[in-house]
């Protein structure tokens, strides 16, 4: 009874996220219903339960343990500083059975999973005023346990298949085929896409039909890669030119500047995105108190340098992270290539006042006639971190930290202290410069993956000429001015390793690159060319394991995934 009445909370919680009520929420339950009684009488209450599978979304997109599931141990990230935490996801040390990263990502999707069974099994015990209004409900709850089971299967393979609530302790666990999986995720996905509204209105962060074909295309693009290829590839290219021939309809469109696509203004309802994780300023209204915590995890130490102080506008810096890799940095031609300066940030401008005395000058290798040198807040350069080489750094009256300070030659890391900053996650609407809660929604799914999907899908059906064109759309947007001609590609351009390159130019950072490298097969051999620090990858790496404590519990012989 205790996590039944739990439950109910969770739900009222997560109703209150939506906007659906604007009561506020203390655990009182004084009519002394139960879950069951609750989500078994009204559609409006059954709505409840709809709500509460949208949870744990919200711990894999906002936390540490889904981006680093998602994005280190790659060709694009390494530790900062060089530093060991979290060694196991990141560089493939040591890794084990009982990695707190692996076991609370597994618990919190499959809780998600449960969430989603339980208002998929009680659908029918509610007198609906039509089939519309059932149906859509359903399609919410299917595209949810779609979106936790793709996660599921392309980071443990073929793990456990449910599809009935689980309301006790089961003892015994059998793994199902990752074609099972799969072949569960693109019904539920199809059903989705059939039954889902156009748009959701303001509740826009809810599933609807455009985040429904276009999770389709994602996860028939997965599937394609474990046989059958044709048939699969083929339904990722029609649902994601389902998503293209249809943005007007659907209310989406590319920005014209892919900078603006990051501008934390353009956050809310963004035109591009398909399907978000929403955040509020109400703390009490989030997964929990911390919010979004992304926006300091791709962050440099810049506070405390000649001229910068912690502030809203540059980050907690406190909380850093990940550092790009030389290779990541190298993938784009910036010289033709807007999304390199919309991606990263290299400049920082002085945000106190600061004068260079004699220490300074030693201590940051600067010429004699530095000294006495006044930084102006607001108006002189105090920090330029660059992935170019740079000549004359000691007459430059402000910190230079160029490629050679940072890389080796051979594309090693020197010491990682500092680096070139991904900022897609700033966020100078937080509460303060040191805050850790961050209010930004985030983008899981945009209509330039749409065009990617559908290049890769054609590339691999023998159509490089369709693959081409479908990238050249996003290489326009993307072209500096007067760059348009030199930024297109032609057919012979197109192979598994341009596509890859592509997508580390368009979506890095995005939750996407390990399991862009598992379903190509490049994880290794992408790895070791572009992320020479990483030497302890093996084969067996592409997927994660079990968790040791449901290996332990299960009385029958619940099967490890090999090599651990």
């Amino acid at each position: 009874m205790k996590n039944t009445i739990r439950y109910i909370y969770i739900t009222f919680f997560t109703l209150l996220l939506f906007g659906v009520v604007s009561c506020e929420l203390d655990e009182y339950n004084p009519s002394n219903a139960t879950a069951e009684e609750v989500w078994n009488s009204t559609p409006e209450n059954f709505q409840t339960l709809v709500n509460s599978a949208y949870d744990k979304q919200r711990y894999w997109y906002n936390k540490e343990d889904g981006i680093f599931l998602a994005e280190m141990g790659t060709d694009l990230w390494f530790n900062r500083d060089k530093r060991l935490w979290a060694g196991e996801i990141t560089q493939y040390v040591n890794f084990h059975t009982n990695v707190g990263f692996v076991r609370n990502a597994w618990r919190e999707l499959y809780i998600g999973v449960n969430q989603s069974n339980a208002g998929i099994n009680r659908i029918d015990n509610i007198d609906w005023p039509s089939d519309e209004e059932r149906n859509s409900s359903l399609a919410e709850l299917r595209f949810m346990r779609a979106f936790y089971y793709w996660h599921i299967v392309e980071q443990w393979g073929g793990a456990i298949l449910r599809t009935q609530e689980t309301q006790e302790a089961i003892q015994t666990s059998e793994r199902s085929s990752v074609e099972d999986f799969y072949e569960l995720i693109l019904s539920d996905l199809q059903f989705a896409a059939e039954h889902l509204p156009i748009d959701q209105g303001e509740q826009y962060s809810r599933a609807d039909k455009k985040a429904a074909y276009g999770f389709l295309a994602r996860a028939a693009l997965s599937r394609a890669y474990y046989g059958d290829e044709a048939t699969y590839f083929e339904m990722a290219r029609d649902a994601a030119m389902e998503v293209i021939n249809r943005k007007e309809e659907f209310g989406v469109e590319l920005w014209e500047n892919y900078g603006d696509l990051w501008d934390p203004e353009n956050n809310k309802n963004n035109k591009e995105a398909l399907y978000v994780i929403s955040n509020s300023d109400n703390p009490s209204l989030n997964f929990d108190t911390r919010g979004n915590k992304l926006h300091q995890f791709f962050l440099s130490p810049y506070s405390g340098k000649p001229g910068l102080e912690q502030s809203l506008e540059y980050g907690r810096d406190n909380g850093r992270q990940f550092m790009p890799t030389l290779a990541l940095l190298d993938f784009y031609d910036e010289e033709i290539d807007e999304r390199y300066y919309g991606s990263f940030k290299e400049a920082w401008i002085a945000n106190t006042e600061f004068t260079w005395d004699d220490e300074d000058v030693e201590v940051y290798d600067k010429e004699p006639e530095i000294e006495g040198v006044t930084m102006t807040p607001g108006a002189d350069t105090a920090l330029f971190i660059t992935k170019k080489r740079i000549a004359n750094e000691s007459e430059r009256p402000y910190v230079v930290i160029d490629r050679d300070s940072v890389y080796n030659p051979d594309g090693t890391i020197k010491t990682g202290n500092d680096y070139v900053v991904l900022k897609k996650y700033m966020d100078p609407f937080r509460e303060s410069a040191g805050a850790e809660a961050g209010y930004l929604d985030i983008i899981v799914m945009r209509l330039a993956e749409m065009y990617l999907i559908a290049a890769e899908a054609e590339h691999q059906l023998g159509n490089n000429a369709a693959a081409a064109e479908h990238i050249n759309v996003l290489r326009t947007r993307a072209a500096a001015e007067g760059s348009v001609e030199e930024m297109q590609i032609s057919p012979s351009d197109v192979d598994i390793n341009f596509i890859l390159d592509e997508r580390a130019r368009e979506l890095a950072g995005e939750f996407l690159r390990w399991f862009d490298l598992k379903r190509t097969g490049r994880l290794e051999e992408r790895i070791e060319e572009y992320n020479p620090d990483i030497t302890e990858f093996q084969p067996y790496h592409a997927l994660r394991p079990i968790p040791q404590g449901e290996i332990d519990q299960a009385t029958n012989d619940l099967q490890q995934n090999p090599g651990y």
